[in-house]
């Protein structure tokens, strides 16, 4: 018996992004002796982590994989669970609708009742307050880190998966110019900046710079527009910015 890896027919270049989500579920979840095109609508989430570590560095091609603390900020994101502590979505598993949304059953072209593979395809979930899945967004981050900050990634210059909230936390007690790199929420495929600003009372306030996509990165580099910026001094916890990303600046000082 030959079996063929997944394969997803498509009839537009927007249908892409979807068309790789049902891949990896296939590749990561199906069983070997299946019914062809069964596959789990729900998968553990620790294996759920194994398989976003894998294509992270599958795609980036970097031997830097991701950290505890990522799997705890992409548990929040993909079960929008904001109390839960990191052992609490050890136990928890993960639904095709939570991963990844084409559309919903129902609506016109989509059929009421669909089977196997075709109706995990279809229920699924956009994230809270977004236009857009988890999988759409994460796919965002491996496209941008692939092209734009493989370097960065490895060389740990980058936290990435982190909430602002938790970034607001971290830097409201830092020294002025404190900065870390975070992958923003609000779009897909953005890395943005968050800086602490110290007042002359001594309070603080945590700003984030308008993210960076793909097309700016590929204009200026990170690193340049990281020296452009005075107002960043140390990369969180206390690295001055140059010795951070001085072997990342361009040899000419740009204009930014």
């Amino acid at each position: 018996q030959v079996l063929s890896l997944p394969i997803v027919v498509i009839v537009h270049g927007n249908q892409d992004n979807n068309a790789k989500a049902t891949v990896l579920w296939d590749n990561a979840f199906s069983e070997i002796d299946r019914v062809p095109f069964v596959v789990a609508e729900r998968v553990p989430w620790e294996k759920m982590c194994d398989t976003l570590n894998l294509k992270f560095m599958a795609e980036v091609q970097t031997t830097k994989g991701l950290l505890k603390e990522h799997y705890f900020f992409l548990a929040q994101k993909i079960f929008n669970d904001h109390s839960a502590g990191p052992e609490d979505f050890q136990s928890r598993s993960v639904s095709w609708a939570q991963f990844n949304k084409v559309g919903a059953v129902g609506e016109p072209g989509i059929p009421a009742q669909p089977h196997g593979l075709t109706a995990l395809m279809l229920l699924q979930e956009i994230l809270p307050g977004r236009g857009f899945t988890f999988w759409q967004w994460f796919d965002g981050v491996l496209d941008l880190t692939k092209r734009c900050l493989k370097s960065y990634w490895s060389d740990r210059l980058i936290v990435g998966f982190i909430s602002k909230q938790y970034v607001c936390k971290l830097l409201s007690t830092e020294p002025d110019g404190t900065f870390l790199l975070r992958f923003s929420d609000s779009e897909i495929g953005g890395v943005t900046i968050a800086h602490v600003i110290r007042g002359q009372d001594g309070s603080s306030q945590v700003e984030n710079i308008q993210p960076f996509s793909a097309k700016d990165l590929s204009i200026r580099s990170l690193g340049d527009r990281i020296r452009d910026l005075g107002q960043l001094r140390n990369l969180y916890p206390g690295t001055p910015k140059d010795q951070a990303f001085g072997s990342h600046y361009n040899s000419e000082r740009g204009q930014g």
